[in-house]
């Protein structure tokens, strides 16, 4: 059954690149890049084409206009194909693409093919779901991450288009907060994406799906290093301005990063289970200390309990409070009356007065300087891949 299935692959591949040869070279068709586009998805699970998925690249590289042909070559062998092996390769060669960060790819958006249904028709029964989840899993991310990519180019473009002096003060001036925190909010679920590309199955230790698992970690690496520096910059600039909504999302955040650690954790170990990585290979993670989880906490409790009180306290910060016996003085001007009783009386200014005033001792009202300390995070780490 296997050699069948193995030549009927090698036969499918043949007839493909004999179409290719026949057809005419035009704006949509590309003869050279599709050879080098069917060499690269063949049927084989035995070997990837490293020289063919380089040549690919090399042509998108060269020029913009190789960009089309190449995508309606692996659209239409993506949305062909019942093959696990073929769509694995398809998927790899298009990530390759898209790490490339050329203007035109980083313009793609949604991809231009649907493998979240995917069905293998070729695989054993026994490992046919494990190769379907395995699919659709890494379909899903690449899908995010291409739209990810088109998005940040519309907002690169959009800045661009300003003067140069709005630009250079958009520049200069600090990401508010909230935008901070929605972009960790996009990373995390990128990498819920990438943890959920993983063998589910014994008997997926095959060369596509370690080929597979190699570009998955190194943009595992990548973006769990953009959530932790995310989060240290987010700390800080919260411990010195707290306030309750951004605390509280933050407070999310950091929850999420500690469980998606120990999911990150237990992704390593599944890792080095296929021989992907070695004990060595791995890098130290750095977790989330409870220490900022609990001030996060503290900060909320602590300015929703106080709001009221430090709203008063900011309208009576510039008044003093003095009583005088005889006579009272008002903003700028005097009023001489005789006064019963000693008397309270609140000014916006401080006021100097004689000693024949007989005024009586001085009460500053305005609250103690808090002393907040600053807590700083570093939770970056490098890494060499």
């Amino acid at each position: 059954m296997k050699q069948w299935r193995r030549a009927s692959g090698v036969l499918k591949d043949t007839n493909s690149l004999w179409t290719a040869a026949l057809l005419r070279r035009s704006k949509y068709i590309h003869p050279d890049l599709e050879t080098a586009v069917i060499k690269a998805t063949s049927h084989d699970e035995r070997v990837v084409d490293h020289k063919s998925t380089q040549l690919v690249f090399a042509w998108i590289r060269t020029s913009v206009v190789h960009l089309l042909p190449f995508m309606r070559t692996l659209s239409r062998r993506m949305k062909r194909t019942c093959s696990s092996i073929v769509a694995m390769k398809g998927l790899i060669l298009l990530h390759g693409v898209l790490c490339t960060k050329i203007p035109a790819v980083r313009k793609i958006g949604r991809l231009p093919f649907d493998l979240s249904d995917f069905s293998d028709g070729y695989s054993d029964p026994s490992k046919r779901w494990s190769f379907n989840a395995f699919v659709r899993a890494y379909f899903a991310f690449l899908d995010q991450k291409s739209v990810l990519l088109s998005r940040d180019f519309h907002d690169e473009t959009v800045k661009l288009k300003e003067d140069f002096d709005d630009h250079r003060k958009i520049k200069l001036e600090e990401e508010p907060i909230a935008q901070k925190l929605a972009e960790l909010q996009i990373l995390q679920t990128m990498l819920d994406r990438l943890l959920d590309v993983r063998p589910r199955g014994r008997g997926m230790n095959e060369v596509v799906v370690l080929e597979v698992m190699d570009c998955v970690i190194i943009e595992v690496f990548d973006v769990y290093s953009k959530i932790c520096d995310g989060i240290a910059d987010v700390l800080i600039r919260i411990y010195g301005a707290a306030g309750t909504v951004e605390a509280a999302i933050a407070l999310e955040v950091l929850q999420r990063a500690t469980r998606q650690g120990d999911e990150l954790a237990n992704y390593f170990e599944i890792c080095r289970e296929i021989g992907l990585l070695n004990a060595s290979q791995c890098p130290k993670l750095e977790r989330i200390p409870r220490d900022d989880i609990r001030e996060l906490q503290r900060i909320i409790n602590g300015v929703s309990a106080g709001k009221s009180t430090h709203c008063s306290d900011a309208v009576e910060e510039d008044k003093a409070i003095f009583v005088v016996g005889e006579q009272r003085i008002v903003e700028g001007e005097e009023a001489h009356k005789p006064l019963p009783s000693l008397t309270t009386t609140t000014t916006h200014k401080w006021e100097v007065f004689d000693d024949d005033l007989k005024v009586g001792d001085l009460i500053d009202l305005s609250d103690e300087a808090e002393n907040t300390t600053i807590l700083s995070l570093s939770y970056h780490h490098q890494l060499q891949i």
